[in-house]
């Protein structure tokens, strides 16, 4: 079963200056996963973690995960304004968007950020608005179906993302005459996949990539670029990756294919979110209305505001009512928000101990796609974001909205 890593006492002490609802994270897990990731990938001696800033888009992140070693992937201006206001400045930033307007480009370069194109017809709009830099990278996309053995992981060819083989090779080419040096590969074919062999056949396909541009164009790569993608269990019954494993399995293809052909000194990056922080983040929430009519119906002062992923994709997220962990789940519950939408539940026909009013619950895995994913429908407000620090402490990084907040943006704004 998956743990808190708060307990109730502990959650009834924090409650005293921050009311929940409001999302916590582990500073010691996340310092010691982004520690191991990196142990995992020393075997290169470029490798580098560009965080996924869409996951968790908050400073104190970003910091923490900085002195770990780690850049930003960045998508948006605000997302390159974040990282520039906690010091991630130049090759530390790789910066992956689409549809990307002028303005972003512009201060990606500015800001002297890796520029991942999504597409060849981007190559010229870039060269328009701030010339081509020396290092760029270029975004693949096979088409097709991704699959891993006999298994579907997803289905690229429906992705908006990234160049065809062809338009890629034309690409490096193209930007190679506007004074481009080095040359970096970018993809993302599967999300949140919970098996050790995705980025190792990933790292394959990408891997003879790059051989077959050099054999073909005499360009050679200086990084490859893994992307995202691997998981974590949100269900208990699963096992989480190993990250270990994953990295020895990108290293014995790097070794096959890479090193023969005179590419051993590529780079490797990653760009992970979800791995990163997802189980280093809880939603804390109190039961405070329960329902008996065709179902039994607890009601919590949290909602789909606060967490997204149940009510979009119908996604599990496991719940722990604290102090009841060693309780029989022998109660079948929904546990619902405030929201006007019938979608708002955090559980359907969920098995748990008895929920009273009052009761604490800790919904896993939330430390990204959390907070982040968050919006202000039926004019419910975002929550706080706490941090649990390495000593035990709690500090706010993030204060709670206000009903001013809401109406601040509002032509004749008046103050409540």
């Amino acid at each position: 079963m998956k743990k808190p890593f708060v307990t109730k006492e502990k959650i009834e002490d924090i409650v005293k200056s921050y009311p929940t609802p409001f999302h916590i994270y582990d500073e010691k897990g996340i310092r010691e996963n982004a520690r191991k990731l990196k142990e995992a990938f020393s075997w290169n001696k470029g490798y580098k973690e560009y965080f996924a800033v869409k996951a968790t888009p908050n400073p104190t992140i970003l910091r923490i995960l900085n002195e770990e070693g780690c850049g930003t992937d960045c998508s948006s201006m605000a997302e390159l304004l974040m990282s520039e206001k906690v010091g991630i400045v130049g090759s530390n930033i790789m910066f992956s968007s689409n549809d990307t307007p002028a303005e972003e480009f512009e201060y990606a370069a500015k800001l002297g950020a890796t520029i991942n194109l999504d597409d060849y017809t981007h190559i010229d709009f870039l060269n328009d608005i701030c010339g081509i830099p020396e290092t760029i990278s270029c975004r693949y996309n096979p088409g097709g179906t991704f699959s891993i053995s006999t298994t579907i992981m997803d289905n690229p060819g429906d992705a908006k993302y990234g160049m065809t083989k062809d338009q890629l090779f034309d690409a490096y080419v193209r930007l190679k005459e506007l004074g481009a040096k080095r040359f970096g590969l970018h993809s993302f074919l599967a999300s949140n996949t919970v098996t050790n062999e995705y980025y190792p056949t990933l790292a394959k396909i990408l891997f003879e990539l790059a051989v077959e541009l050099k054999e073909k164009t005499g360009i050679e790569l200086s990084f490859i670029n893994l992307s995202g993608g691997i998981g974590i269990p949100y269900t208990p019954d699963k096992e989480p990756n190993d990250i270990m494993a994953i990295g020895q399995g990108v290293k014995e293809a790097f070794e096959e294919v890479l090193v023969p052909a005179g590419l051993g000194d590529i780079s490797i990056f990653t760009e992970l979110g979800r791995f990163m922080l997802a189980p280093y983040g809880h939603l804390v929430t109190k039961a405070i209305h329960e329902k008996h009519t065709h179902k039994e119906y607890i009601g919590v002062d949290a909602c789909a505001v606060n967490l997204m992923r149940p009510a979009m994709y119908g996604a599990y997220h496991h719940i722990t009512v604290l102090g009841k962990e060693n309780e029989p789940a022998t109660y079948t519950y929904d546990v619902t928000g405030s929201l006007c939408e019938n979608n708002d539940k955090f559980a359907i026909d969920r098995k748990l101990p008895k929920i009273d009013k009052g009761d604490y619950l800790v919904i896993h895995d939330t430390g990204a796609h959390g907070f982040a994913m968050g919006y202000n429908y039926n004019g419910k407000l975002k929550s706080a974001e706490l941090l649990l620090c390495e000593d035990n402490s709690v500090k706010m990084i993030r204060r709670a909205e206000t009903v001013n907040d809401y109406f601040a943006t509002l032509e004749g704004y008046w103050e409540v």
